[in-house]
């Protein structure tokens, strides 16, 4: 078989498996906008993801469209079409970027709401995929992409040029946004953010719209000033890689809460499985900030730690044991308490607002009696 022939192969295969991918994506839901459909059946993904790294005991194992064996190149055209997210920088053994799952880019780019005219900015570059899925629908002027690492933002451009696509492409700190081509119709985070940078307020325009990851769910903001917005969370949920740059350090917050920590060992009725409940560590998440969990099948107890140093340990007799300055299992309690309460809420009973400089997080109400504050960057 010549060049040409295995070329020809190679792009009907990569042809078939994006069209299964949209046909899939289409059938649990997504993609009801026709043009946002035809973005996604034209724009070839592959081409995005040269190389991807898939996570195996110990690491990574290294896909290349370019491997000399012809499996692994198959492995990398199939795994390229899978609903899947796909690490793409690997650095020091960290993940610094990857391609977002294809459905939640649909989820995300229909509830942009987009319309003809409208400009958008990208907060993180990524691959390039999503701007060009962007610029497919909106056109290249309308679409600016912003990302803090430029071998990032250089492999972007790459990969849009293959596909004869040219959004701006901007290497920056993209919690200060893109000043010079503001205001924005539209501004797209596909990074979690510790707190809305106000950066983005102020080059949105009013009435415009903010979709970004917040807490491991999505948050859409309305903007109705230069310091103001409110919005409520998607359905969904949504983990991403942390927005990188001095601009978006975020402060610990070491507040006071129900109790002193470094308590003696106490008794505790919350369970520790309730922190397996995804519903239950969104809500955790919003009262307590971002906590890392380790279960322990031995007393099928559980550990939750903080980023200010706080940590607490419940084993599955009841047995507590908090240390440092907040006692994280009080929190835990609090956060269990209300969350019957309250009939286990879904994520879209949630919001967050902004205004004059403040932020917070609230269940049903903007003004009502459960709000947390977001602590500021």
């Amino acid at each position: 078989m010549g060049d040409a022939d295995r070329e020809d192969r190679h792009a009907e295969a990569a042809d078939a498996a994006r069209r299964l991918l949209v046909r899939r994506i289409v059938a649990a839901g997504g993609l009801a906008d026709p043009a946002w459909r035809a973005a996604f059946e034209q724009v070839p993904r592959h081409l995005f993801v040269p190389e991807y790294f898939t996570p195996r005991p110990g690491g990574y194992e290294r896909l290349t469209g370019d491997d000399p064996d012809p499996r692994r190149r198959a492995r990398w055209l199939a795994g390229a079409y899978e609903d899947v997210p796909l690490v793409t920088h690997v650095r020091d053994g960290r993940l610094i970027s990857s391609s977002s799952q294809p459905s939640l880019m649909a989820s995300m780019a229909e509830a942009l709401r987009v319309g003809d005219g409208q400009t958008v900015l990208e907060i993180g570059a990524g691959t390039g995929y999503n701007a060009a899925l962007l610029a497919h629908r909106l056109g290249d002027d309308a679409v600016t992409t912003v990302d803090l690492d430029p071998v990032i933002t250089d492999a972007a451009r790459a990969h849009l040029a293959t596909v004869g696509a040219a959004p701006a492409v901007v290497t920056g700190d993209g919690a200060l946004g893109h000043p010079d081509r503001a205001p924005y119709d539209r501004i797209v985070a596909t990074c979690e953010l510790p707190s809305v940078p106000p950066a983005w307020l102020r080059q949105c325009r009013p009435g415009g719209r903010i979709l970004a990851p917040f807490a491991g769910g999505l948050i859409l903001l309305t903007v109705t000033g230069p310091d103001r917005a409110e919005g409520r969370f998607l359905r969904t949920s949504a983990y991403f890689v942390p927005l990188r740059g001095p601009a978006a350090a975020r402060r610990p917050d070491p507040g006071p809460e129900e109790r002193a920590a470094g308590a003696p060992v106490r008794r505790s009725g919350t369970p520790p499985e309730v922190l397996e409940d995804s519903l239950f560590r969104f809500l955790l998440t919003l009262r307590a900030g971002p906590l890392e969990v380790g279960w322990d099948s031995g007393d099928r107890g559980v550990a939750v730690a903080a980023p200010d140093g706080s940590s607490a340990r419940a084993d599955g007799n009841g047995t507590v044991l908090p240390a440092g300055p907040r006692d994280l299992w009080a929190i835990v309690e609090s956060a269990h308490d209300l969350w019957q309460e309250a009939s286990r809420p879904t994520r879209d009973r949630y919001g967050l607002s902004v205004r004059d400089g403040r932020q917070w997080t609230w269940l049903d109400d903007p003004d009502g009696p459960h709000t947390w504050a977001v602590p500021a960057a």
